[in-house]
């Protein structure tokens, strides 16, 4: 190599060392700046989240005993939760609420949003309004009201029953509570998921509209062929959500019982269930068991619905 090209490659070399490093100090600036902004985030889930997950994890190894204080048992706590007939019990009869409420609550929701996108509705703005203030309503308010509308002697389902001479159905007996539980969480939730479901079709592009008049397409076949799969993603989103409202029903059975004691035990679903061990019974060792075993089988149900939502998707 000559004396004028080792020039020209120390040369160049000398020019691209500092905008190399410029390059790097360039990104760990912006490193810095992306860790600044996600470290709320994190601070809020460890504390928030991650940290009374560990420490009920940590307590579910424990039990209180009257000889040797509290002592390590492993997994015992975990075996007694498998095998307890309350907690079985109250884990079958969310998943049949979650098999009948959620499809009917998705439905009534999506019908919604679609009506609302359709634009043939007159005020729209009101419309939304209408189905969305529910949510608005605490959930122990509701529970509440629904509760003195099902009352047979005292409520509006009573006084309907006497104006006909005819007795209903007790809506807070055995064989509807669960049925009216799911009538107060409908209520609640529909417009809450139909705002979501509405968001997914406003982002559908309007020439694929247009495009289907000019095929010929009429409002059914634009919702089946166009709508419908766009809102799919968004679909999937509020049956996750719906999941795990479901495995923590709480408030609505809690207040029930107060009106139905004998209809309503303290373990009629897996969070009552948890929380009277915990409160009421202090267990807390084999409450924090209860509960953990709860969230697996929530994250397990909810992580199997989105996964066969998505296989579905792709195979549309």
């Amino acid at each position: 190599m000559s004396t004028s090209q080792r020039t020209t490659s120390s040369t160049v070399r000398s020019r691209s060392a500092p905008a190399a490093r410029r390059r790097r100090n360039r990104g760990a600036r912006h490193g810095g700046w992306g860790f600044a902004f996600f470290a709320p985030f994190l601070v809020v889930f460890v504390v928030g989240v991650a940290a009374p997950l560990g420490y009920a994890a940590y307590l579910s190894l424990f039990q209180d005993r009257l000889i040797g204080g509290t002592v390590f048992v492993g997994l015992e706590n975990y075996r007694r939760a498998l095998g307890d007939e309350l907690f079985r019990a109250g884990l079958w009869r969310v998943l049949l609420f979650l098999v009948v409420q959620v499809p009917v609550m998705l439905g009534l929701a999506l019908l919604a949003a679609l009506a609302v996108d359709s634009g043939r509705l007159r005020r729209p703005g009101l419309f939304r309004i209408g189905v969305f203030v529910p949510y608005a309503v605490p959930a122990v308010v509701a529970s509440l009201m629904w509760g003195y509308l099902y009352g047979d002697r005292f409520g509006l389902a009573g006084q309907i029953g006497d104006l006909f001479g005819t007795k209903l159905p007790d809506l807070l007996g055995p064989d509807w509570m669960l049925a009216s539980i799911g009538n107060v969480v409908t209520w609640q939730y529909t417009g809450y998921n139909m705002l979501i479901l509405y968001a997914a079709l406003r982002t559908v592009p309007t020439e694929l509209y247009e495009a289907a008049a000019l095929d010929g397409a009429g409002e059914f076949r634009k919702a089946w062929s166009i709508k419908l799969p766009a809102v799919r993603p968004a679909l999937v989103l509020a049956a996750v959500f719906s999941v795990i409202g479901t495995f923590q029903l709480f408030n609505e059975p809690n207040v029930m019982q107060s009106l139905a004691p004998n209809v309503v035990s303290t373990s009629y679903t897996p969070n009552m269930y948890a929380y009277n061990l915990a409160f009421n019974g202090q267990q807390f060792n084999y409450s924090a068991a209860v509960a953990v075993v709860l969230g697996g089988v929530t994250a397990v149900i909810a992580y199997a619905v989105q996964l066969r939502s998505m296989r579905k998707g792709q195979g549309a």
